[in-house]
């Protein structure tokens, strides 16, 4: 079952931002991006600053090493994001 509202019409700059990122990439926006913009308040701030402290916080990780660790869970996931 999907939700209606990561589908349903975003502000014009929030647009923006997916159709540049659909023209840029060849493919759909990603549906947690869809989500991000549908509710930025209620899950979107929260989420994005926790991702921010996960990986560009202080860890035994660099940067670099947490960006491949989630890319190959990503690809794992099958998941293109």
């Amino acid at each position: 079952m999907r939700l209606r509202g990561p589908d349903a019409k975003h502000p014009l700059r929030k647009r923006a931002v997916q159709w540049i990122a659909r023209r840029m990439s060849g493919a759909e926006v990603p549906d947690v991006v869809l989500t991000l913009h549908h509710r930025p308040r209620f899950f979107g701030d929260r989420f994005s600053k926790w991702l921010e402290v996960a990986m560009r916080g202080p860890s035994d990780w660099t940067q670099g090493d947490r960006e491949v660790m989630a890319a190959v869970v990503s690809s794992w996931n099958q998941c293109v994001f």
